[in-house]
């Protein structure tokens, strides 16, 4: 339980007097006419999360700093707290200290808290409303008229448990130590996920290797690794290639599956389950291409109604609708919905070549898809998709060369996702006094 030092508040009481709580301007003061190839970055929705980041500082647009001035109330600063007016309730964003950007403005279904730094440590408090419980209530307390949303009358009067300041920031310290480890691995995987797509496009895309090997250019690659190409090309269906390589449907390069749902008024089917059952919804908020679970399991029994059964790990996970796209490796053996096409890579085919290749044929494969509600790829439109197939030794090579950048992204995913189990229980015992700081430093 909480100690009599900690007190019962509101955010309005924490906010700074002028302009501490404050909502974005209206739609038709901010329309998109406005927006400039760089200038004072607009915070929106896509720079929020439930479960993710504290700030995604990416995928801004902008307006000119003379437009941004006139609208000067909706201006934000780092420390400040960013919540969802109408939309997707309960995503919440602080602007980091370190930001790039020393200003930014408001969408308009966005509104931001400006904490008064006496009262509360910013970083405390942003955890304390971004926690499940908070989300929640929220979500719970919303008014619903068509759209999920709330105001600054609400968020003025939304209670928060605040201890002393130092313990706020010890607390915050704490979980933010957590986070700080998280978001350093996503920032690391990003990077070696980058470095797999490069190396794919220059040798299945570009033809890096081939083309300097015909010009009589240095490859760039060791003599063993540059040996395997040939040194030339060959017209083909889909374009020149390089000389004996193949244009294959996809289908001969993987087993290609799909997946159902047991049906849901089973419960035989569903309680107790100990197989990861997964849907696109399962995929919507991984950071890297790495499956380790889901949501939902089914028993021995529900398996038995899926036709594909259970798929083993480094099965390679393609949604085919709502949206086409969602990619994939299950890193455990996995069962699947109706929403996917599953890809097991046939002997002598690497699975990190079946990802990337989907990723780079994103294109061609929304053009084989069809519906009337939705897109949707089916399984007889999705496997004569033609691939241009390297020779086996090339396939051999690339897996080689890729594998441990991505082993090493399944282990930074295996530790965040163990220090998201940490911070998720720690977060709302520590925010409620329940555990104290002393006893949490021992726990992370």
């Amino acid at each position: 339980m909480a100690s009599d030092e900690w007190r019962q508040s509101t955010l309005g009481d924490i906010a700074q007097a002028e302009y501490g709580l404050v909502d974005g301007p209206f739609g038709s003061n901010l329309p998109a006419s406005e927006y400039v190839s760089s200038g004072i970055p607009v915070i929106r929705g896509s720079n929020l999360s439930l479960d993710g980041p504290r700030f995604k500082e990416d995928a801004f647009v902008y307006v000119s700093e003379a437009f941004a001035q006139g609208l000067a109330r909706s201006l934000c600063v780092p420390g400040d707290i960013i919540f969802t007016k109408k939309g997707t309730l309960g995503q919440t964003g602080i602007i980091p200290a370190s930001s790039r950007f020393d200003k930014f403005l408001l969408s308009s279904n966005q509104m931001k808290l400006s904490v008064d730094p006496n009262k509360a440590d910013p970083l405390f408090v942003y955890y304390f409303v971004s926690s499940p419980v908070s989300q929640e209530k929220i979500i719970q307390d919303s008014t619903v008229t068509g759209v999920p949303k709330t105001n600054l009358a609400y968020l003025r009067d939304f209670p928060i448990l605040v201890p002393p300041l130092q313990e706020q920031k010890a607390i915050a310290r704490i979980v933010g130590t957590l986070d700080d480890k998280i978001e350093l691995n996503r920032k690391m995987n990003e990077t070696l996920e980058a470095m797999a797509r490069a190396l794919f496009k220059s040798w299945f895309v570009d033809f890096d290797p081939v083309r300097a090997k015909a010009e009589g250019r240095d490859p760039g690659r060791p003599a063993p690794i540059a040996a395997l190409f040939p040194d030339s090309f060959e017209d083909s269906e889909l374009g020149e290639i390089p000389k004996g390589w193949k244009i294959k449907p996809i289908g001969e390069l993987a087993t290609v599956q799909g997946g159902s749902t047991p049906s849901t008024k089973e419960l035989s089917y569903w309680e107790g389950g100990t197989h990861y059952w997964v849907t696109p919804k399962d995929l919507s908020g991984l950071s890297n291409p790495v499956l380790l679970g889901s949501e939902r399991k089914v028993t021995d029994a529900g398996l038995t109604q899926i036709s594909s059964g259970l798929l083993p790990a480094g099965t390679v996970l393609l949604s085919s609708r709502a949206p086409i796209g969602y990619l994939v490796v299950a890193e455990v053996p996995v069962a699947i919905n109706q929403g996917f096409i599953a890809m097991q890579p046939v002997e002598g085919v690497s699975n990190l070549f079946l990802l990337l290749w989907a990723e780079v044929a994103h294109e061609t494969i929304l053009s084989r898809a069809n519906g009337s509600t939705f897109l949707e790829i089916s399984k007889s439109s999705f496997r004569p998709i033609p691939v241009v197939a390297p020779s086996p030794a090339v396939m051999v090579a690339f897996d080689c060369a890729v594998r441990p950048t991505y082993s090493r992204i399944v282990v930074n995913e295996r530790e965040s996702r163990t220090l998201r189990e940490t911070r998720d229980a720690l977060l709302p015992k520590l925010i409620s006094g329940e555990l104290r700081v002393s006893e949490a430093a021992g726990l992370t």
